[in-house]
């Protein structure tokens, strides 16, 4: 959490109209703004949402889209977040006095990680305001400070598309909300409407694309990208701008967020087609979900006008309705939070292949000479890369573990004048979805069913009116017309039941067997870079099973699953579903909620009947299944800061080796794969989950209490900084911990690989190890120490003080 105290101290706010309450942080992404400041010098402000605060900086000059250019930045006291829209003036004799104008807004995105950058003094971001876009550097001068102390700064604009546009000071003199110019700020005038003439053009029946298993003609057809977001018409005129969905509902209030943007559209009139979709670097439809309950952030892409001042251009063909549509956003600034759709003109295998490999949904072909019409076509196909499409919900499955609401959906289609039922989805869900579901449906609950399904698969299901509609991802429909391997992402409210239909099904290969399990979608990216499928991780963990199997074994564990990849949605999976192959067999452990199923691994099947239902990480306890009640492993994971570099991860690990040492007790080394050290125990199971913790926490609290400038044993963020927290608190009865050769849901795949303490020192980071070259090392010089007991006069000791 950033310091507001230097803000605070500054400002007399019975005098300045400058904000005093810290705000509050974003839902979703970072937000960003700039101020022109016409104080004793004419600069802009640059604000960065980070840590509860907006770090701020003075740009002498303004910002240049020339590489070449480096802006004086002089870093400032951190402001608070309820400065981000301040526009006002600030009166003589207050720090600051002078006209402030709201000169852009929006998101920001760390290129790398922020709190490095901070250190480092080299601060990589991409900016995604209405008017500053692209990829920018924030670079610190070393040796010299302003004369205030400060630091000075360098902002420095990145090769890019975006780079060697129009000067954005001479281009932009106005406020980015207000409209106002800095002499109407400053004479308090009112805010400026941006100027339309005519009302808002009549909204249209959108066109729909149909489903087709191959690419178009090129010589009749483009294609462009399929986006998975939501279909919007955008009317200009007055008391624009409009956003409508597909069905003609104005939700405009709940995409407020590019409101501003549309406005810098200079049209009288229009009505433009695209598709809203998240922005600011999040990607999917489960990111716009979260958008919309944050409040952003989006972007909308425009790919057919079909009004313009007083035009129908409905009739036209696709070409000339583009040819207006480049023209009248010609003036945007690019990446912005209004785009063009690209267009592929000519051959797309290579588009869509680089789409497809890339988890994207697909593409959409467009016949270049047709009109526009409304409803379903064949002037517009898709394309897709995988399955995903809308259901409605007919009912829910009880859930049998305490807390959860429901275990899984029942779903339909409209087909032939009556609802087809086609199965249930069980997973996708995390508690913010089955707590609003739970609400929706039972308020539309029935006695009876709304589709004809059999009694065997729907024997306990509770049934409700079929209102509500589900975007699901899946691998196939079965011979029987059931979805297989159903992932729910998310509620659609821009559609109605009677709209979703069943589209055409794309045939499908034989699936390919690893370890005996069949793996569906073996084609799905999982990691972009270097690219990584499905198949290829059921093959390594195929291979790399006897490695694993040696300290995993019958063990409960957790699943970090990833149904659509590394840049999909992810989640945290205790208990193992309906779904999950015979092979990965369950053990019942009494939770706080009751009995409940826990998977465990016992052969190479497991691990890869895992891995089919999307499975990327395992996480394993303490205890094996035949003696929960008793650890035999201890663990302490080194968790840095994120100013820390591996060097002193590196470090700190001998060091708590040492100490452990002292207290009798041997210990092995494992990479987690991400960016910290764990240090494990190999324990005689003779002493309880208490004892273990307590002695933990005591070897954490002491390692602290003996450098506490560089280790603390509390999970706070906020007193991290600078330091190692010596993380003990995975010993618990049900805690888990990564275990040695799982792959990391992190970007290059990187594997949590045992090291031995010789080889530790030469290595550069906690990721050290790909898939590839965990196999080809497997546990190497590395021989965990025999199983140990914990020293009794330190328990002793610990158990006294804990007491005192």
């Amino acid at each position: 959490m950033g310091n507001l105290r230097a803000y605070q101290d500054k400002r007399d706010f019975a005098q300045t109209p400058e904000p005093d309450d810290p705000g509050h942080p974003s839902g979703l992404a970072l937000r960003y703004s700039m101020q022109n400041h016409d104080a004793t010098r004419l600069h802009w402000d640059l604000r960065l949402e980070w840590e509860g605060v907006l770090l701020s900086w003075a740009v002498t000059r303004g910002p240049s889209l020339d590489t070449a250019d480096k802006r004086l930045a002089v870093r400032t006291e951190d402001h608070p977040l309820s400065y981000l829209q301040f526009e006002g003036v600030i009166p003589k004799g207050n720090y600051g006095a002078g006209t402030v104008m709201l000169w852009d807004l929006g998101w920001w995105q760390p290129v790398e990680p922020a709190a490095r950058g901070l250190v480092k003094g080299h601060l990589r971001m991409r900016l995604h305001g209405q008017r500053m876009t692209g990829e920018w550097h924030l670079i610190r001068l070393k040796g010299r400070a302003s004369d205030k102390g400060r630091e000075n700064w360098l902002m420095v604009k990145a090769e890019d598309e975006v780079a060697g546009g129009p000067d954005p000071v001479a281009r932009y003199t106005t406020s980015v909300l207000s409209r106002r110019s800095m002499d109407q700020i400053a004479s308090n005038a009112a805010p400026v409407p941006a100027p339309r003439k005519g009302k808002v053009p009549a909204k249209v029946p959108v066109q729909l694309a149909t489903l087709t298993e191959g690419l178009a003609d090129t010589d009749s057809h483009w294609h462009e990208l399929k986006l998975d977001g939501y279909r919007a018409l955008i009317g200009l005129g007055t008391g624009g701008p409009r956003i409508w969905t597909r069905n003609g509902h104005d939700w405009t209030d709940r995409f407020a967020d590019l409101v501003p943007a549309l406005e810098d559209i200079t049209a009288g009139r229009a009505l433009i087609d695209g598709e809203i979709v998240a922005g600011a670097g999040l990607q999917g439809f489960s990111a716009l979900q979260d958008a919309i309950k944050a409040g952003g952030p989006f972007r909308y892409v425009a790919f057919d006008l079909l009004h313009l001042d007083g035009k129908d251009l409905t009739k036209r063909p696709l070409t000339e309705r583009r040819a207006a549509l480049e023209k009248l956003l010609a003036d945007l600034p690019p990446l912005g939070p209004v785009t063009l759709s690209p267009v592929i003109p000519g051959e797309a295998d290579e588009a869509l292949a680089l789409i497809c490999d890339n988890g994207g949904e697909g593409l959409i072909a467009k016949r270049m000479n047709a009109p526009y019409r409304g409803g379903r076509g064949t002037d517009w196909l898709k394309i897709k890369c995988r399955r995903r499409a809308e259901f409605v919900i007919v009912g829910w499955q009880k859930s049998s573990s305490a807390g959860r609401p429901f275990a899984s959906l029942a779903l339909a289609v409209q087909e032939a004048g009556g609802w087809r039922y086609m199965g249930k989805v069980g997973t996708g869900f995390d508690g913010e979805a089955l707590d609003e579901l739970a609400g929706k449906m039972r308020a539309l609950v029935r006695k009876a069913a709304p589709v004809e399904a059999p009694k065997a698969e729907t024997r306990g299901v509770r049934w409700i009116e079929p209102r509500l509609i589900a975007e699901i991802d899946y691998a196939e429909t079965t011979g029987t017309g059931r979805l297989r391997h159903a992932v729910f992402l998310g509620l659609r409210e821009d559609k109605a039941p009677r709209q979703v239909t069943r589209d055409a099904e794309v045939n499908m290969k034989g699936d390919p067997k690893v370890a005996g399990i069949a793996i569906s979608s073996g084609d799905r990216v999982i990691f972009p870079r270097p690219k990584r499928t499905k198949l290829d991780l059921a093959r390594y963990y195929e291979a790399a099973a006897p490695l694993m199997l040696q300290d995993a074994a019958d063990r409960p564990l957790s699943l970090v699953r990833l149904p659509e990849g590394l840049e999909g949605e992810r989640f945290f999976q205790k208990h193992p579903g309906k779904g999950f192959p015979a092979a990965l067999k369950t053990v019942m452990i009494e939770d706080s909620g009751g009995p409940a199923p826990y998977g465990y691994l016992s052969d190479a099947a497991s691990i890869v009947a895992a891995v089919q239902m999307g499975t990327v990480e395992f996480h394993i306890r303490g205890a094996k299944r035949d003696r929960l009640d008793r650890p035999d492993r201890l663990v302490f994971d080194l968790d840095p800061d994120e100013g820390l570099g591996f060097p002193a991860v590196r470090r700190a690990a001998l060091d708590l080796r040492a100490l452990l040492a002292e207290l009798g007790l041997d210990s092995w080394a494992l990479l987690s794969g991400g960016k910290g050290v764990h240090l494990v125990i190999p324990l005689r199971r003779t002493v309880s989950w208490d004892t273990a913790k307590l002695f933990c926490r005591g070897v954490a609290e002491l390692a602290a209490a003996r450098e506490p400038k560089r280790f603390l044993s509390e999970m706070s963020k906020a007193r991290r900084k600078g330091r190692i927290f010596i993380d003990w608190l995975r010993n618990d009865r049900s805690a888990t911990a990564i275990a040695p050769f799982s792959v990391r849901a992190r970007t290059g795949a990187p594997v949590a690989c045992p090291v031995s303490w010789d080889e530790l020192p030469g290595l550069r980071r906690a990721s050290a190890f790909s898939m590839e070259a965990a196999l080809a090392r497997g546990w190497a010089e590395v021989t965990p120490p025999p199983a140990q007991s914990l020293n009794a006069a330190v328990v002793s000791a610990l158990a006294d003080a804990d007491r005192g």
